[in-house]
C-alpha cells in the first residue's frame, strides 16, 4: 500500500480555500514548493485510485452558452458558475434527470433553501445568476459535506455502500450499471460487445452511470449483500425499477442552466427532517421500504445498494467491476412528485372512482402529441383525465401573477424507459424535447386551445389515412392493419406534420397571444397541413388495384355496404373538411395545389410572427422547420444562413434554441 500526499489549501492568495491541487508520491518537489508559501499538505494512506473528489473533479460535460466547446467541470463550477451554462451534454437523455435530481437540485435546495412563495421565487429567477452571498453559502456548503463526496471513500463512498459484497464475494461487470450495455438478459441489438467484454469506465463515468442507475435501473432479481436479513438464496427478489422509470419525466429548461435549476425547484415549505443522502448516516447492507420524507429525500432516493470497484490501469483509475443489490424501496409514489404529468383512470373500488398515477411516454410518440396532459393545470372535473405537473403548473400561476413573459422561450423535455420482460430489460430509451409557449400553460386562455386543437387536427389527420386504408383493404376483402400491429399510414401523416407543428408552436410564443396572428396562423396551418396530407394520401391510392375500382358489397347489421375506391376518396375528403373548416373545400374538387405548396409554409411563419421570411426562396422555411426539430443553432442564425445566398436581411420574431428528437 503506497502512500500519497494531496495539496489541499486551507488558505493560499488568489486560490479558493479547499481546493485540491493534485495528489503526489511523498518527497515530491512540488510538495517541497507547496510548503515553502505556506500551502499545507495532507497526507492520505492508499492508492492513488483511493480518492476521487466530485466536488472539484471534472466529471460533469457541460455546454457553455454562446459558441464555447462543451467540457468536463468539476461539481463546483458548475453550480457557482451556472449562469454561463447551456444545459449538459449527457450520453443518453435519460441522464440529465438523474443528475438534476441526484446532485444538481438537492445541492441547491439544501444549501440556499426552498423558495417559499412565487414571489421569492420570482426574485431569485429574475436575477439570472447565483448572488455573491448565495455562492458564498454553496461554497460552504459543499466544502462541510466534502466528505461524503469522494467517490472512492473506504468510509462512506458517495451514493454507495462501503464495503458492500456478497456472501461469495461475486462482483459483476460494470456493464451492469450502463443501460446500453450487454449484461444478463438485458441484450441491445445489433451491440458489439458481449457481457464478456470488459466496459473499464472512468471515474466520471462511474459517477454518472452511478446516479442513472439509482433513476433508471431495472426490475427484477437483484444480488443478496452480505448482512441483508432479507436476501434468501443469495439473492432477493421483487426489486421494482428505479423511481423515474415509472414515470413519463417532464423537466422545463430554461436559456441557461441557472434557470434551468429554478424552473426546477418547487416553491413551498421544506419538512425539517428531509434531508439529501449525504446528510444520513451511510447506507448498510440493509434496506427498506418506506415513504418520502420531502424533496431532498425523493431526489436523492437510493433504490439500489451498489459499490464500485476501482482498480489502477495504464490508462489511469478505471471501475470495471461492480456490486449491485436490493435498495430502498417507495411505499407510494407521493402526489407531491414534481417531474410527472398524471392520468386517472377508472377505479370502480377507490372512494373517488378513479385513481391517480404517473403519464409514462409512449414510445414512438412525439411529446406534442401528449399535449393535452401537459397543458390541463388542474382537473376540472371528477371525469378530468389529466393533470399537469407541479412544476408546469407552478409556472403558469407565475405567469398569471405577471411574473413572467409570454415570449419566455420556455423548452420541456419528456424523457423515459420503456422496459420489457418484466421490468427486467431496457427496451427503449424515449426522448424528445419541445418548444412550449408559457401563456398555453394557463387553462382557457387563447394559446392553449389553439395548441390543443391543432395537435387534435394532427391526430384527426392521421385517423382519416388510416380510414382510407382500411376501406382499401375492405374493398379487397382484406381486414385494415390493426392498430397495435404493422405501421399504418397514418403514421407517415403525423411524421410529416412534426416540423411543422414544431415551428407552429415557436410562432404562437412569438405572437404573444395577438388573436389576429392566432386565426391567422391557424388559417395558415390548416392549409400547409391539408396539403402534407394529401401527399401521404395520393401515394395510398396510387396502391390501388382493379380490385379496388370494382368494390365489395358487405352487409353490416342488416344493412348493405359497398367499399370501393370512389367512396373511400369521398370519405378521406369529407373527414379531412371536417378535421380542417378554414380550408375545406368541395368533395368534388380536385386537389390541385398539392403540388404547388411552396409559399404555404412561409405563409404560416408570416401571419403567426407578423414578419416575412425568406421570400422569394420557397424551400427556405421547409428547411427551418426540419431544422428547428433536429439542428444545433439558433433559429435566427439558421434563417439568416438560408437567406444568405439572397442577400436579403432576414428577422424572425421567434428565436429559440433548436431541440433534438430521438
Amino acid at each position: 500500500m503506497v502512500n500519497f500526499c494531496e495539496i489541499r489549501v486551507l488558505s493560499a492568495p488568489n486560490v479558493r480555500g479547499g481546493s485540491t491541487l493534485g495528489i503526489f508520491p511523498p518527497g515530491s518537489r512540488l510538495l517541497w514548493h507547496a510548503s515553502l508559501i505556506g500551502v499545507q499538505t495532507r497526507l492520505i494512506r492508499g492508492s492513488l485510485m483511493s480518492a476521487y473528489d466530485l466536488i472539484d473533479s471534472p466529471w460533469l460535460f457541460v455546454r457553455p452558452r454562446g459558441d464555447g466547446k462543451p467540457g468536463d467541470f468539476s461539481l463546483y463550477e458548475v453550480l457557482l458558475r451556472a449562469h454561463e451554462f447551456d444545459s449538459l451534454v449527457v450520453e443518453l437523455p435519460t441522464h440529465t434527470p438523474a443528475l438534476l435530481r441526484q446532485v444538481l437540485l438537492p445541492v441547491v435546495l439544501d444549501a440556499l433553501g426552498r423558495p417559499r412563495d412565487r414571489a421569492e421565487w420570482a426574485r431569485r429567477f429574475d436575477a439570472g445568476r447565483f448572488t455573491d452571498e448565495e455562492r458564498d453559502r454553496l461554497s460552504a456548503y459543499l466544502e462541510e459535506h466534502r466528505s461524503r463526496f469522494d467517490l472512492f471513500d473506504g468510509r462512506a463512498p458517495f451514493a454507495q455502500a462501503a464495503g458492500l459484497h456478497t456472501a461469495k464475494n461475486e462482483t459483476k461487470g460494470s456493464a451492469l450499471l450502463v443501460a446500453t450495455a450487454p449484461s444478463g438478459n438485458n441484450v441491445p441489438l445489433f451491440a458489439t460487445r458481449t457481457e464478456g467484454d470488459p466496459l473499464p469506465l472512468t471515474p466520471a463515468q462511474a459517477a454518472r452511470w452511478l446516479l442513472h442507475a439509482h433513476c433508471w435501473d431495472t426490475a427484477a432479481i437483484k444480488s443478496g449483500a452480505a448482512g441483508d436479513p432479507q436476501a434468501k438464496a443469495g439473492k432477493t427478489t421483487g426489486n421494482p425499477i428505479g423511481p423515474l422509470g415509472a414515470l413519463g419525466v417532464v423537466v422545463p429548461v430554461g436559456r441557461s442552466l441557472y434557470e434551468t435549476l429554478l424552473l426546477n425547484l418547487p416553491v413551498g415549505s421544506q419538512p425539517a427532517a428531509d434531508r439529501p443522502h449525504w446528510r444520513r448516516p451511510c447506507a448498510g447492507p440493509e434496506w427498506e421500504s418506506r415513504a418520502a420524507v420531502g424533496l431532498l429525500d425523493l431526489w436523492t432516493w437510493q433504490s439500489r445498494r451498489i459499490r464500485l470497484i476501482p482498480e489502477a490501469t495504464d490508462d489511469g483509475v478505471r471501475v470495471s467491476r461492480v456490486v449491485l443489490c436490493a435498495g430502498d424501496r417507495l411505499l407510494d409514489l407521493p402526489e407531491w412528485e414534481p417531474h410527472t404529468a398524471w392520468i386517472f383512470p377508472k377505479a370502480p373500488k377507490s372512494p373517488t372512482g378513479t385513481i391517480r398515477r404517473p403519464r409514462r411516454h409512449a414510445p414512438g410518440k412525439a411529446a406534442w402529441r401528449g399535449l393535452e396532459a401537459l397543458l390541463t393545470s388542474v382537473r376540472e372535473n371528477d371525469d378530468g383525465d389529466f393533470e399537469t405537473s407541479a412544476l408546469l403548473n407552478q409556472l403558469a400561476e407565475v405567469q398569471a401573477d405577471g411574473r413572467l413573459d409570454q415570449d419566455y422561450p420556455l423548452r420541456v423535455e419528456a424523457t423515459g424507459i420503456a422496459y420489457g420482460n418484466q421490468s427486467a430489460v431496457v427496451e427503449d430509451i424515449l426522448f424528445d424535447a419541445i418548444p412550449l409557449p408559457v401563456a398555453a400553460l394557463r387553462a382557457g386562455e387563447a394559446t392553449s386551445t389553439v395548441l390543443l386543437e391543432v395537435a387534435e387536427q394532427a391526430e384527426g389527420l392521421a385517423r382519416a389515412v388510416n380510414n382510407l386504408s382500411a376501406d382499401l383493404r375492405r374493398a379487397t376483402g382484406a381486414d385494415p392493419i390493426p392498430w397495435d400491429r404493422g405501421q399504418r399510414p397514418g403514421e407517415f401523416v403525423l411524421h410529416a406534420l412534426d416540423p411543422l407543428v414544431r415551428r407552429f408552436l415557436v410562432g404562437v410564443r412569438a405572437a404573444g397571444g395577438d388573436p389576429d396572428s392566432l386565426e391567422r396562423g391557424r388559417t395558415a396551418w390548416e392549409r400547409i397541413a391539408r396539403d402534407r396530407t394529401w401527399d401521404v394520401a395520393e401515394k395510398v391510392l396510387a396502391t390501388a388495384t382493379h380490385g379496388e375500382f370494382g368494390g365489395r358489397a358487405v352487409e353490416k347489421n342488416g344493412r348493405g355496404f359497398t367499399y370501393r375506391l370512389a367512396t373511400a376518396e369521398q370519405s378521406l375528403r369529407r373527414q379531412i373538411n371536417t378535421v380542417l373548416p378554414r380550408c375545406a373545400q368541395p368533395a368534388d374538387d380536385l386537389v390541385e395545389d398539392t403540388a404547388d405548396d411552396s409559399g404555404a409554409m412561409d405563409d404560416l411563419v408570416r401571419d403567426v410572427t407578423g414578419v416575412p421570411v425568406a421570400a422569394g426562396d420557397p424551400g427556405a422555411v421547409d428547411e427551418l422547420a426540419r431544422n428547428v426539430a433536429g439542428d444545433s443553432v439558433a433559429v435566427n442564425d439558421l434563417v439568416e444562413d438560408v437567406a444568405a445566398g439572397l442577400g436579403e436581411d432576414i428577422a424572425l420574431a421567434a428565436s429559440v434554441p433548436a431541440t433534438q428528437t430521438f
